[in-house]
Formats: structure tokens, sequence, C-alpha cells
């Protein structure tokens, strides 16, 4: 069983991001976390579960996903995220990282836990440190764009514009 810690940090929210990801195997342990320009913490939550999910070499892995979002959690647990896609994701955001957890997540066996954030779980904390650190990187040309929510930033601002 592979056990997967992950977190989402937004400095700002929406501003700076970044997630961080703790997985462990038998012996075995590794760290992962990127850095994005201008994202939100949903996305950064999100986003943490669906990489540690594709770094996972072998379709079929057995695994445990524990996460501090309830948005996160929740919408696969109370399985709102099957909802949203019968309806097209109408109305929803994060259509594009909804649609691929769903590819990844069909590959894999895997049980969703929410966890207390802040709450002195050693591999929370570690996640929540990864995701921050990768935020707030002070080498801007190392922060990722987040093409998606830019995009869809861009569409909003334009349409508030349009109506001044």
């Amino acid at each position: 069983m592979i056990t997967i810690y992950t977190d989402g940090a937004a400095i700002g929210n929406p501003g700076a991001g970044g997630y961080g990801i703790v997985m462990t195997f038998e012996k075995f342990r590794k760290e992962i976390s990127k850095g994005y320009k201008h994202t939100t913490n949903n996305r950064m939550e999100l986003l943490a579960v669906i990489v540690a999910l594709e770094t996972l070499k072998n379709d079929n892995s057995l695994a445990t996903v524990y996460s501090d979002s309830k948005y996160v959690i929740d919408a696969i647990n109370k399985k709102w995220v099957f909802g949203w896609l019968k309806k097209g994701f109408v109305g929803k955001k994060n259509e594009d990282l909804w649609r691929r957890f769903l590819n990844i997540n069909k590959k894999h066996s895997v049980t969703y836990t929410w966890v207390k954030g802040h709450a002195g779980n050693p591999e929370n904390e570690r996640c929540d440190v990864l995701a921050t650190s990768a935020a707030k990187n002070k080498n801007q040309s190392e922060l990722l764009v987040d093409e998606f929510y830019e995009k869809e930033n861009d569409k909003t601002i334009s349409k508030i514009v349009s109506k001044i």
C-alpha cells in the first residue's frame, strides 16, 4: 500500500501557489513540490492529488491519499465530482483539473481520507512546508504558469471591463 499526503497553498488566494506531496511505500519516500505564479488554493490542493497519482509507476496501484482539503476529499468521497461530470461541470470551477483527476483516478484503487490541517500530523505538516515554500519561491523564473487558470481569469477580467 502506497501512502500519499498532499497539500496546496496560495499566497493571497488567488496569488502565487504551490503544492507539496509526500509519498511512502515500505522503506521508500518521495517528496514533490512545484510553485505557480498565479493560481488558487483549491487548484493546488487538487493538483497535488493528481500529480501524486500520476507519479505512480504501475496501473492498479493500491494507495491511500490524505489531504486536509475538504473541497477535494468531499467532492470525491461524496461523489459530487461524478454529478458535476454528468452535468458537464456547468457552473463548477477547476473543470480542467477535475477531468484530469477522473482520468488518473480510474487507473488506481485509491482511498481518500481527510486529515485536519495544522494539527501536528508530521506528513501533513511537511506537505504544508513544501507547498508554501514552492509558492514563496523568490526565483520567479522557476514558478510555472497555471495556463488554464490564467486564461479563465483573463476572460473574467475582460467581461468585467466590457461592462464598465
